[in-house]
């Protein structure tokens, strides 16, 4: 008997890099500080809980509409319209289960065997399994270094084909923390435009900006939003990663190829988490705004700490939960800086190279993931590590 699917076995193994490193001394009881992983550190918002509390205990238990609640979803389109510059009618919003979910359909509804997708590196690793088992292949142009991960379009140009079918944009961007300017996205934009192809645009971190920098939806440019599918989640903004609920946004005929394949591997998101994810959207956002707060102050302390560290240079990110230091002037290869950092101690960070080669001499620092006293101590015992060592 054959099993598993070619394209199981054939696509590559899904890695969630040092966390997993980070596993055995988490079950020897060893204290980490966790830096790796982008899991916000925040409770969600009371208000948000109460409304999904309140709905399940209305009796909000049954099927629901395969599109997402339709409540939700005009909250949603309201939301699009004020915030995102993007008009979308009820049927051109589909509630996915978080924004993994919505890429994988995306990906499945896309492409076909041998459609070249290309992401922009540093890139996000974990699209390169949803292309990979939509048998798609990745192809990497790299973002300009020298203007901290810009977006290049000499770059993006020099690595189209007649296979070029999708570029995914993450923006703000992980690893990097660059939010794009609108010149930036017109250029990209430009280029989908000529060469007739789609963007997936993963915009997860669109509310988690710093000193007054700006996200924009690239589907809110002209031309734009008859070749993209946005997708948002209440994951970061709103410290929803374990509810598993988002959206995406396109043209109807791309959410009809989508909804073909959401109804077939979750039917439907959860009904009354639905009602969190509303009142989200159409309450306060006060909760958001103290939240984006904190972590700009647990930002500045990452980046004013490693800076003070010998051989570091680390920018201020303009948006995610995210340093990118640069720590090529150490003299350690990022992979084994992370590993000691883990191994001598106890705080986990990701290595740059898990993000592309283009990743490679940084290390990326999720200042989101533990309060500000954590922080602190996480970075004592880095500056203590490098101060060891001359």
């Amino acid at each position: 008997m054959k099993w598993p699917a070619d394209r199981i076995v054939q696509s590559s193994e899904k890695s969630f890099g040092m966390y997993e490193e980070a596993l055995p001394l988490m079950a020897q009881g060893v204290d980490v500080i966790h830096l790796e992983v982008g899991m916000p550190s925040f409770d969600t918002p009371a208000h948000i809980k109460e409304a999904c509390k309140a709905a399940l205990d209305s009796g909000m238990v049954h099927y629901g509409d395969f599109l997402g609640n339709e409540p939700f979803r005009r909250a949603l389109a309201e939301k699009l319209a004020a915030r995102n510059g993007i008009e979308a009618a009820l049927d051109e919003i589909l509630v996915t289960s978080g924004l993994t979910h919505g890429a994988y359909i995306t990906c499945m509804a896309a492409l076909d065997p041998g459609d070249e997708v290309m992401l922009l590196s540093p890139y996000y690793p974990q699209h390169i399994n949803k292309i990979e088992l939509a048998e798609g292949v990745v192809v990497t142009a790299p973002l300009d270094r020298s203007r901290d991960f810009a977006l290049d379009g000499k770059a993006i140009r020099e690595r189209l084909s007649p296979r070029t079918r999708m570029i995914v944009l993450v923006n703000p961007a992980n690893p990097t923390g660059r939010v794009y300017t609108r010149e930036e996205l017109q250029e990209l934009a430009d280029i989908a435009i000529e060469y007739d192809l789609l963007v997936m645009s993963d915009d997860v971190y669109e509310q988690i900006v710093f000193d007054g920098a700006r996200h924009i939806s690239i589907a809110s440019l002209p031309g734009m939003w008859e070749r993209t599918i946005t997708h948002f989640a209440f994951t970061k903004a709103y410290a929803m990663d374990g509810w598993r609920m988002g959206y995406a946004v396109a043209p109807k005929r791309f959410i009809d190829a989508m909804l073909k394949i959401s109804k077939n591997d979750i039917a439907h998101v959860n009904v009354f988490i639905q009602e969190g994810g509303r009142a989200a959207v159409s309450g306060s956002q006060e909760a958001v705004e103290e939240m984006v707060r904190e972590d700009c102050r647990r930002r500045d302390l990452v980046v004013e700490r490693m800076n003070a560290m010998p051989g570091v240079r680390c920018p201020a990110p303009e948006g995610s939960i995210y340093a990118f230091p640069d720590i090529s002037g150490t003299g350690w290869d990022d992979a084994e800086l992370a590993r000691a950092l883990l191994k001598e101690t106890s705080v986990c960070v990701e290595e740059g190279s898990f993000y592309g080669q283009a990743g490679a001499g940084h290390l990326r620092v999720c200042f989101g993931a533990e309060p500000y006293e954590r922080l602190e101590e996480a970075m004592d015992r880095m500056h203590a590590f490098f101060a060891a060592r001359g």
